[in-house]
């Protein structure tokens, strides 16, 4: 799919944040298990992963994985990719703080190093110098292969490669930031230029909206009933409706799900490989999975970019 050693396997990454929180214990196996035999290779978390339940502290996400990796004995084969910077202030990164994050990371991951080490989020007050260096410091360690900036804006991206690019240093080599078909201010069009004339690539998070591009929320009943109902009407915003008509449209001349339609509205995006996606049960996983399959005609992607 690209260059990049932290790209493998079916063009879906898995996202972790439903791990030791909604989807525990043999559930959690069942889907990263399903995941694996269908040719998935690449897993996203982040040691903030699942800090907001009550009694959690973060890292439990990462912990399951390792429990999961250890068990199964398949961790040269998978690409892992995690994040740091959401536990705590701007002092997450100084240099010594990304390098003592990681290790616990790895810790919990039960292995020696990942293969792409997100900051999570920008500190804007913090000169980037200080960022591009602390996240230099987790690849000259080993113990991150590639670095990549989550949460970022087209201005202090740009400024981290150029930073990296005038001294030396491991560069940025993946964004990751919220696009789909409801919400695409986060990766608008010059960030888009940016990615693909400097060779990055974009995965982005909140692929399905947090579940409302899936069709299931229509009403507001359809959204009390679920804990992730909240998240997903404001992500939805007031084109959500139209959106999906546009898809149920498509899903009528296909046969697709919502689900497969918006992930592969998705990697017809300009430097999308593949989208993050979560799954907190196998059978949800096989919905998300058949993605891959989908094949959108150029008018029907135009359709549904137009839609919102």
């Amino acid at each position: 799919m690209t260059g990049h050693d932290f790209i493998a396997g079916i063009p879906l990454v898995l996202g972790g944040n439903v791990f030791g929180w909604s989807s525990k214990g043999d559930e959690a196996f069942a889907v990263l298990d399903a995941f694996y035999e269908a040719g998935g290779r690449m897993i996203d978390t982040a040691d903030v992963y699942s800090a907001w339940v009550p009694g959690h502290e973060g890292g439990e996400s990462e912990t399951v994985l390792g429990e999961w990796l250890a068990s199964r004995g398949v961790r040269s084969e998978m690409r892992l990719h995690t994040k740091t910077g959401m536990l705590g202030g701007s002092e997450l990164y100084e240099r010594v703080r990304v390098l003592q994050s990681l290790d616990r990371s790895l810790e919990r991951l039960r292995t020696d190093r990942v293969d792409l080490y997100y900051a999570h989020k920008d500190y804007p007050e913090l000169e980037i110098e200080q960022i591009v260096d602390a996240f230099d410091g987790a690849v000259r360690s080993g113990k991150a292969k590639a670095v990549g900036a989550s949460n970022f804006g087209a201005d202090r991206l740009n400024a981290a490669l150029t930073q990296a690019e005038a001294t030396g240093a491991a560069r940025f080599e993946a964004l990751q930031n919220e696009y789909n078909l409801v919400s695409r201010s986060s990766y608008g069009e010059d960030l888009q230029t940016l990615v693909t004339q400097k060779g990055l690539v974009m995965l982005p998070f909140f692929g399905l909206a947090s579940g409302y591009l899936t069709g299931k929320y229509r009403s507001e009943e359809d959204y009390a009933k679920s804990q992730r109902g909240g998240r997903a009407k404001e992500l939805a915003g007031a084109n959500g409706p139209q959106v999906l008509n546009a898809m149920d449209a498509v899903a009528g001349e296909t046969g697709a799900s919502l689900a497969a339609i918006a992930l592969a509205w998705l990697v017809r995006q300009p430097g999308i490989p593949a989208p993050i996606a979560s799954a907190r049960t196998a059978a949800q996983l096989e919905d998300l999975l058949a993605f891959t399959k989908v094949e959108l005609s150029d008018e029907q992607v135009v359709r549904l970019t137009a839609a919102a």
